[in-house]
């Protein structure tokens, strides 16, 4: 290029698929689940253990180590145990049962999450929920609240064998719709595992912070909203154009 020359200007990528973490960005999850254990053990302060205990089993069933049935229940277990309550298998499945009812009457969607979806599909592009959950519960979720229909494929992080953030979970939902990770986008409710690791794989990584006091550090390449109802307007800005002719 000559001294001086204009460089070129930056083109924006065509968007052709969104994907959308389902817990915490789509239903409120967290709400439903600290409501259950709340009535199950008459104390509201016990989540924190809860979340950490299950993280520590997530992470085993996407290492093969256990299948989702075994983990929910030595999850139940182990988190009885940190209370002092040691169960048998028999108390703890019963315990589960109670706890999963209790969630599922509970769960709710986002008011923002129905016109976002709306707006999705009428520009065109392919949509995938992808969890780390999981995947017959997930599934479940999606059609109990009226969701299955908006999307075009479910991943799930214990049928594919690896978790958000790492990239070949992203990679496997862009090569099952078949687009580039550039021409992606990615939402989800936190920051490292959904954002990040979405920017990390060559996604347009999203982060929905809901409930933001405004006062957030935000990592280098990461977008960031506070609700679904921003997402449209953060699209057309950063794509060159919105979706491309789709077999649905």
């Amino acid at each position: 290029m000559p001294f001086g020359a204009p460089a070129d200007p930056w083109i924006p990528p065509n968007l052709r698929l969104v994907c959308l973490d389902i817990d915490d960005t789509l239903v409120d999850f967290t709400a439903a689940c600290r409501t259950a254990l709340a009535v199950l053990l008459g104390r509201s302060d016990l989540w924190p253990l809860w979340e950490r205990i299950t993280e520590r089993h997530t992470a085993m069933v996407v290492s093969g180590d256990l299948d989702y049935a075994a983990a929910h229940l030595r999850r139940t277990q182990c988190f009885l145990g940190e209370l002092g309550v040691v169960v048998d298998t028999e108390h703890a499945s019963g315990f589960e049962t109670r706890r999963k009812e209790l969630v599922r009457r509970s769960w709710r969607l986002f008011s923002d999450v129905l016109p976002c979806l709306d707006w999705l599909r009428a520009a065109g592009v392919l949509l995938a929920a992808v969890t780390n959950a999981s995947g017959a519960h997930q599934r479940a979720k999606l059609t109990d609240l009226g969701l299955a229909r908006f999307f075009d494929h479910v991943a799930i992080a214990g049928e594919i064998g690896v978790a958000k953030p790492d990239p070949v979970m992203f990679h496997s939902v862009c090569a099952t719709l078949g687009c580039t990770p550039e021409e992606v986008a990615h939402v989800g409710d936190k920051l490292h595992t959904d954002a990040v690791g979405a920017r990390d794989a060559g996604l347009a990584g999203i982060w929905l912070d809901r409930g933001s006091c405004g006062e957030r550090e935000v990592p280098e390449g990461v977008h960031v909203i506070d609700g679904l109802d921003e997402l449209p307007q953060l699209l057309v800005s950063e794509f060159a154009r919105i979706g491309v002719p789709a077999q649905r």
